[in-house]
């Protein structure tokens, strides 16, 4: 078994990262021109302001779609959806036993039930040809999430939830900008997520949004959060630093997937770590989280590892528990959740931080995972 207390000495040579992966957020200029402008406006303290109008809009455009609704987090956008949809108490909703832990107990807050399907071995998301095992008299929806720089194929999903009369929610909470079988990550559904939590690809620290083609989607949600006022809004300074991002989000996509090729290839002969593989066509993931399946155990243990590498400053961390565990008075499964299994005790994600900086940076990184997993 490998000694990577060994591996880590060996490491400390000079392609030594700093001692903590890059920051996240960026120092970027036109934030701080945002945030000064609001300041010097008094924006910042308004109920209503232009910043908000302008970010819905931008979101409408960059999407496609003509109805959104920002928010408090995109926890509670998920709930949101729901409500919309008229999902609740006696209703199920068919869910990945891997994904966000939040996706599962915002079924639970408005008193539906999860039901949930394996996912796909190449990618660990949600696998379309399981869902009409799952579903039964009460299933009402199904919540689907693209995780990890994984997709789901979208058009098998959304044909075989039709002729279900299935609602679909798209989770792009990690995704924003994705494209599916040549269509935006988000556009496919009924309703779809976004998140702008403080490590997201598009981050205010807090805050997200619910979009939708559908009037009545968008106005069931309006009249459960605007109870004398938005009750769960997201601000004027939250949205003014958002525009900025927007604005970049698709240049700074392509830099992360061209970094991430870059380390993938150079990750070839690096047997303990299997980078997660998309077989949808005409796709391109967003990388908020780069997802590989750690191998054990001749490699030692996935914590060992994780532990070493994070001491040379590389921004790795072991994935999502899963949902395997979960009683039946939670739940209902369908089959073994094998997959859903191997992901919770074998899944790594690289952090996107990274993925901007330059190739240097990102030939660091990979010579010392090959270090560390005791690759020649």
């Amino acid at each position: 078994m490998t000694d990577f207390r060994a591996h880590h000495h060996k490491t400390a040579a000079p392609s030594h990262l700093p001692a903590s992966p890059p920051d996240w957020p960026l120092a970027d200029v036109e934030v701080r021109e945002a945030l000064e402008r609001c300041f010097a406006d008094g924006s910042w303290g308004r109920y209503h302001g232009a910043d908000l109008y302008k970010l819905t809009e931008s979101l409408s455009e960059f999407f496609g779609l003509p109805y959104v609704y920002p928010c408090c987090s995109g926890t509670f956008a998920v709930e949101l959806a729901l409500r919309a949809l008229h999902i609740g108490p006696g209703d199920e909703v068919v869910l990945a036993g891997y994904d966000y832990p939040g996706n599962f107990r915002a079924i639970e807050a408005v008193g539906a039930r999860p039901v949930l399907v394996d996912i796909d071995h190449r990618n660990w998301n949600f696998y379309p040809a399981l869902l009409e095992s799952a579903v039964g008299a009460e299933t009402r929806a199904v919540l689907v999430s693209h995780l990890h720089g994984g997709l789901v194929p979208m058009a098998d999903l959304l044909e075989r939830a039709r002729w279900r009369n299935l609602a679909v929610i798209e989770d792009v909470c990690q995704a924003p900008g994705a494209m599916v079988e040549g269509r935006l990550a988000g556009t496919w559904g009924d309703v779809a997520v976004l998140s702008f939590g403080g490590s997201k690809l598009l981050t205010a620290g807090r805050g997200g949004a619910i979009l939708t083609s559908r009037p009545e989607i968008h106005q069931r949600a309006k009249i459960f959060c605007e109870q004398g006022n938005h009750a769960f809004p997201l601000s004027e300074l939250q949205a003014a630093v958002l525009l900025p991002q927007l604005a970049k989000l698709n240049e700074r996509n392509a830099r992360r997937t061209a970094a991430v090729a870059r380390l993938v290839e150079r990750l070839h002969g690096v047997s303990c770590l299997k980078p997660l593989q998309n077989t949808v066509k005409d796709s391109n993931p967003a990388y908020y989280k780069v997802g590989f399946h750690y191998q054990p155990p001749e490699h030692g243990h996935r914590a060992d590892f994780i532990a070493a590498a994070q001491a040379e400053g590389i921004g790795i961390d072991a994935g999502f528990r899963g949902f395997a565990l979960r009683g039946d008075k939670r739940c209902r499964v369908v089959g073994s959740l094998t997959e859903c299994r191997r992901a919770a005790a074998s899944c790594l994600v690289l952090h996107h931080p990274v993925l901007l900086e330059p190739d240097e940076t990102i030939d660091r990184v990979a010579a010392m995972l090959e270090r560390l997993a005791g690759t020649p």
